[in-house]
């Protein structure tokens, strides 16, 4: 970003958690690190009644308690940035009011017409503002750019997202458009691209001649906490796989694209979308699992279930726990299976992409089960953030008895390297105007199309089994039974990169 670049940051939803946690502090960093443009200023909005000096008393604190950089030097510096104004997001004509601010900001602090503006709102309000910025003629960019950065979930389902699709687009044009998914910011979701596209020792074995399947799992050891209301109207399959897992895997399935810039790599995210086999209604029972935590007892502390959780229908069919089988029909993917799985109360929390290997043709050293010795590469997004290698090595004695080893790098290793935020990097993508990790329209249509079969099914279907799982396990246990091939099953992840085991620490 050039230095020179001013703007205004403009925060819907100020007063809201995600503001004080992620978006204050990452900019902060941001600030810290001399990152942000000379002529800066940071507008919160929202309903509650606050006085400049009042907000940025309640963002220092936010800062203090929150902050993702170790230096507290430069916090009263940066909080002389930060303005205030209170609308009513319903009401058109108190976008006036913000429009004046926004003037008054620019004449005093000399910033020029360059504005985002982030919804760090509810979803049914994503497609209220930009209608009522685009009024007041704030979506213009005859005076400087203007970009709109929406948080997840884009829609519900396809038919409200394809109603919001035309609501934004109707004010709005696609590039002033960002759709932030924070998986696509961390590193080593980042570092799928380089471990991909920089190693030739990966490309030519990167297909359906050597991989046997590909696993890619998100576990939350917690439950849904004080937000049981909130996942009464999502659950796990529109919480995670629509947007974050699916993303991931298509990242993991990309065709190299013709260069770095973000149209290039976006075109080739598309094409992966475009080539999921859809999922047909009577495939839905044997491709799909879902699954709702049940209580138990995990190191003498008893543990509610879903059902009991506040803000639960004692009755919801809810799914916390969803696994997909899934192919990619094109030339590079045909026949390969793709799984997904993520869900709540289970024994860690970890998220990786595991690429399984075809094991050799003729296995020489068999003593037990070939899947045993299949080489696996484990590319970990979080905790304990790296890459794993597992190969099979002669045990030392006599014989030719195999073991499987791994050769592993942890990003703790680079002790000298800070590890920026996800919501650092993409807020600071956003201000250079890089749309490379966030979600463009035709994707996030595309995930809806490929998911809609399920989601119709789970809903519609009263013969659809909801299994039930207890906290702290690794889901139902029929979740086995999606992997092909019997001697196979899912990695049983820890928090430590290179550790497996069934049952892992809470």
């Amino acid at each position: 970003m050039n230095k020179n670049d001013s703007h205004i940051y403009v925060i819907f939803g100020a007063s809201g958690d995600l503001t004080k946690r992620k978006l204050v502090p990452a900019l902060y960093a941001l600030f810290v690190q001399d990152l942000l443009p000379e002529k800066f200023a940071l507008l919160g909005v929202s309903r509650s009644e606050f006085t400049d000096d009042a907000f940025r008393t309640s963002m220092e604190s936010a800062i203090s308690e929150f902050k993702e950089i170790d230096d507290n030097s430069h916090i009263q510096e940066f909080v002389k940035k930060i303005y205030y104004q209170s609308i009513q997001f319903n009401d058109a004509s108190t976008y006036l009011l913000l429009k004046q601010r926004i003037d008054k900001l620019r004449k005093d602090e000399k910033i020029g017409g360059n504005t985002v503006f982030y919804l760090s709102t509810p979803p049914s309000l994503y497609g209220i503002i930009p209608q009522h910025l685009a009024y007041v003629g704030l979506n213009s960019q005859d005076d400087g750019w203007k970009r709109l950065i929406i948080e997840k979930p884009f829609g519900y389902d396809l038919e409200s997202a394809l109603i919001l699709k035309d609501q934004l687009l109707k004010d709005w044009q696609e590039e002033q458009l960002f759709r932030i998914d924070h998986y696509l910011g961390k590193e080593t979701v980042q570092n799928l691209l380089v471990t991909r596209f920089s190693n030739g020792i990966f490309e030519p074995l990167w297909n359906r001649n050597y991989i046997h399947h590909v696993e890619i799992t998100s576990a939350e050891s917690i439950g849904v906490e004080k937000r049981g209301g909130y996942y009464e109207t999502s659950g796990a399959l529109r919480d995670m796989v629509q947007n974050h897992l699916l993303q991931v895997a298509a990242i993991t399935a990309m065709e190299s694209p013709s260069s770095l810039e973000p149209v290039a790599i976006r075109n080739e995210i598309l094409k992966v979308f475009q080539s999921f086999r859809p999922i047909k209604k009577v495939d839905v029972k044997t491709n799909t699992i879902r699954g709702q935590y049940l209580s138990s007892t995990i190191k003498d502390e008893t543990i509610a279930g879903y059902r009991q959780e506040e803000g639960v229908n004692p009755k919801s069919i809810t799914e916390t726990y969803a696994a997909i089988k899934f192919y990619i029909d094109n030339w590079r993917w045909g026949g390969v299976p793709f799984y997904i799985r993520t869900g709540k109360r289970l024994p860690t929390r970890v998220t990786e992409v595991v690429i399984h290997f075809k094991p050799t043709p003729h296995f020489l050293f068999a003593s037990g089960p070939v899947c045993s010795s299949c080489n696996q590469l484990v590319i970990r997004i979080q905790p304990d953030e790296g890459v794993l290698m597992k190969f099979g090595m002669k045990t030392p004695g006599a014989g030719f008895e195999v073991q499987t080893v791994n050769m592993d790098f942890h990003y703790s290793d680079l002790t000298h390297q800070r590890i920026p935020s996800a919501y650092e990097r993409l807020i600071y993508d956003s201000m250079k105007g890089d749309s490379t990790l966030f979600a463009r329209t035709e994707e996030v249509i595309e995930a809806w199309k490929f998911l809609s079969p399920v989601i119709n099914c789970w809903k519609d279907e009263k013969d659809v089994p909801l299994y039930g799982y207890p906290a702290g396990t690794w889901g139902p246990e029929t979740a086995d039974d999606l992997i092909e091939d019997k001697e196979m099953t899912w990695r049983y992840p820890c928090k430590n990169l290179s550790d497996d085991g069934i049952y892992c620490e809470l």
